[in-house]
């Protein structure tokens, strides 16, 4: 039987949308989880973070050879900004990333109907401490310096399994820094899956204006310093 090759842009928004998919379950659910777990903050927060770090990294490795894995509408927009990404791709890639976060917190919506009450289906919340101002400002640095390393990994590392690890490690050392602050999100769509479907809404616009204001600058800033022609994979 005759294999179907679906057209090219239909495959990266499917290699999109899946990887989504699986970031905003997983992820979130393992914030569900580690809050009824009975760990002391400080593990529920590496149990966190490693989850978040391999889900990131599997998905690289497995779909990046397809759309490059951004996952990410603050990645995708850096990647548009430092003239690395079609023009036609960004609005395709950005509403195939919705889609599947959308479904994944329904996912969650429905696996954790009784026990994701209390972690609101794992969304992002600010601490007590953290003003609102303050928590797009924590994002918008977050998201510059993931950013920048999927920007460098795509860039400079051709094995794409090199490149989901760098991204990988990045994003649980940002985890481990910067979640007790604000969740960590450094991206929109990770933020809204489980929001949408939990009803949590609070301070939820520091999690769209924060990463997408970040990867912007991580975009325009890596165009600066690499140049057209400063992309050499190794």
């Amino acid at each position: 039987m005759a294999q179907v090759q679906l057209p090219t842009l239909q495959r990266e928004c499917l290699s999109e949308a899946l990887g989504t998919y699986l970031l905003v379950f997983f992820g979130p659910a393992s914030v569900v989880l580690a809050s009824s777990s009975g760990l002391t903050s400080f593990q529920a927060l590496e149990a966190v973070a490693a989850v978040f770090a391999v889900v990131v990294a599997l998905v690289i490795a497995l779909l990046g050879g397809i759309s490059g894995a951004q996952i990410n509408p603050a990645v995708t927009l850096s990647i548009r900004a430092a003239g690395r990404l079609p023009r036609g791709r960004l609005a395709p890639y950005v509403l195939s990333q919705v889609a599947g976060a959308l479904l994944a917190g329904l996912s969650l919506r429905l696996v954790f109907e009784r026990d994701g009450t209390a972690a609101s289906l794992g969304s992002t919340k600010l601490a007590s401490s953290v003003s609102p101002l303050e928590g797009t400002l924590i994002e918008v640095a977050g998201t510059f310096v993931l950013a920048t390393s999927a920007l460098a990994a795509g860039s400079f590392l051709r094995a794409t399994f090199v490149q989901g690890a760098l991204v990988g490690a990045t994003l649980f050392v940002l985890i481990i820094l910067i979640g007790p602050l604000t969740g960590a999100s450094f991206n929109p769509v990770r933020s809204l899956g489980p929001s949408i479907f939990s009803g949590y809404f609070d301070d939820q616009l520091v999690y769209y204006v924060g990463p997408l204001l970040g990867g912007l600058a991580a975009g325009a800033a890596f165009s600066r310093v690499s140049g057209s022609s400063g992309a050499r994979q190794i």
